[in-house]
């Protein structure tokens, strides 16, 4: 193709990343050093030397998932990012967590483009964010699309005065006429920077006109790791699990003449000792904030008799029991519906300090208490596990002690159902406790309202923070010890 003497066809390499998380340090696997920003940097930059025409691309969820991150609010985050300096970015739902105020200085300290169609003010309808980017490179025109819906933007809700497009077909209409407004400009290339999850991803590429000429997705939110892309209404989609251990890379032949991409080739790079140099300067950058957070995070909280896991967020963990057992037990509730995506590590302990904790629930907020009748119970599990079921991202929850719920999925029925170690009674009432976050959000995580449980009894705010809740009972509780015993378990 590049032999001929047609100057209608370039080349661009695309690198994308989704949902880094504060993910800023290597980890040692087995013999290698995996992950990392630095050793991020070192591709991406290396990169940029080697081939032509590189562009690198985030969507969304930069912030939290560290105590680097959670320290500063960001601002670490913000001074790292530009010297890993992506040539375009979009918001993903944990941006909004320090704030929308705060979002809109973090985009001031930014030396790279935040950009997004549908996240606007309610009262008038203006865009906090640019709606897009045309970038110019190697006599190509790129143009980038932010989209973000505002099911993903369920913690910012009760901000009333900041809003966005309700569902993708709402997100698709606004697209096209982005789209159409470039008709006319000679863009080469267009590409959606999304953060709705995989599967919303293909819903929206459902709904994309075909004349509107959008060649790619990359997404974020659902932390999808993919051996190759998925093909929806003939546009590629990707995503690249989460943190910095992969690196999604587009080679693409763009067809300069018709408007659009002509061939491509993409894969998950790892990033490791032998894919990646280290970025030195990137690294010392991150090691000065590692000190910092170090002399206040470093004090030991317990010793656990083993390492505790939390592998999928989906199932039972033994992480899980010790997070719902701690909050049950001190709070007092019959059941505790502990969120299993607030836990953000995959593993913690024999020894915990302040900064493990911190690390693995960097989103801390109040407890509240809601009571609930046995059949309202029920029904929120069977909510639960139907969403679990269908493949989508969606919230789960771990179980403290005294709970054995075992449900038969070909039978669609509860082959056993015990709150506090006792069978379920549908008319009792139980008290269930619940994070801010899903406590907010009811409906759409568990299947009932605030209003079907009121008449049960008042709500209450057990704790302004749960990971002070946590901490004081780590801190009295020694040689824990977890096993997987069947608190959830669908047949």
């Amino acid at each position: 193709m590049f032999g001929r003497s047609e100057k209608r066809y370039k080349k661009l390499t695309l690198l994308h990343s989704n949902d880094l998380h504060g993910d800023f340090l290597a980890e040692q696997v087995d013999e290698s050093l995996v992950g990392g920003v630095s050793r991020l940097s070192g591709y991406v930059h290396r990169a940029r030397q080697r081939d032509p025409n590189v562009l690198y691309a985030i969507s969304g969820d930069m912030f939290r998932g560290s105590v680097i991150d959670s320290e500063f609010q960001g601002l670490s985050t913000i001074q790292i990012m530009n010297l890993l300096g992506p040539d375009v970015v979009t918001i993903g739902n944990h941006e909004i967590d320090y704030g929308v105020a705060h979002l809109l200085l973090m985009e001031k300290c930014a030396n790279f483009p935040i950009v997004n169609a549908n996240f606007h003010i309610t009262t008038n309808g203006r865009r906090l964010f640019e709606p897009h980017r045309i970038i110019q490179i190697g006599g190509m025109k790129v143009l980038f699309i932010g989209v973000i819906t505002e099911q993903i933007l369920a913690s910012a809700k009760n901000d009333t005065l900041i809003g966005t497009f309700l569902n993708v077909e709402d997100a698709a209409v606004d697209v096209g006429r982005i789209c159409n407004a470039f008709n006319t400009t000679d863009v080469d290339l267009m590409v959606l920077l999304t953060h709705i999850g995989f599967e919303e991803d293909k819903a929206l590429a459902e709904q994309l006109d075909p004349a509107w000429g959008v060649d790619l997705i990359i997404g974020g939110h659902s932390h999808t790791l993919i051996d190759e892309p998925v093909v929806v209404n003939g546009i590629p989609i990707v995503q690249v699990g989460t943190g910095t251990d992969q690196l999604g890379r587009f080679d693409i032949v763009v067809d300069t003449k018709k408007n659009r991409m002509d061939s491509y080739q993409w894969q998950s790079i790892p990033l490791n000792d032998a894919t990646a140099p280290l970025d030195n300067v990137l690294e010392d950058l991150i090691l000065n904030y590692k000190g910092q957070t170090d002399l206040k995070y470093g004090r030991i909280l317990t010793r656990l008799v083993r390492e505790l896991t939390h592998p999928d967020r989906n199932r039972e963990t033994t992480l899980g029991s010790l997070v719902s057992d701690a909050l049950a037990e001190s709070l007092g509730v019959d059941i505790m519906f502990a969120g299993s995506g607030s836990i953000r590590v995959d593993r913690m302990g024999p020894v915990i300090t302040y900064g493990d904790l911190a690390e693995a629930f960097p989103y801390d907020g109040a407890i509240y208490q809601i009571s609930v009748t046995g059949a309202q119970l029920e029904r929120m599990v069977r909510h639960v596990l139907a969403q679990a079921a269908s493949g989508q991202h969606c919230e789960f929850y771990q179980f403290n002690g005294g709970t054995r719920i075992t449900f038969d999925r070909a039978a669609d029925e509860f082959a056993e159902f015990h709150v506090a170690g006792e069978p379920l009674n549908a008319d009792r009432i139980y008290t269930v406790g619940l994070p801010h976050y899903h406590f907010q959000n009811m409906p759409e995580f568990l299947g009932v309202s605030q209003e079907d449980c009121k008449p049960n009894g008042d709500f209450r705010t057990l704790a302004t923070s749960a990971r002070d809740v946590i901490e004081e009972y780590l801190i009295s509780h020694n040689n824990l010890d977890y096993q997987i015993e069947g608190r959830l378990t669908v047949l």
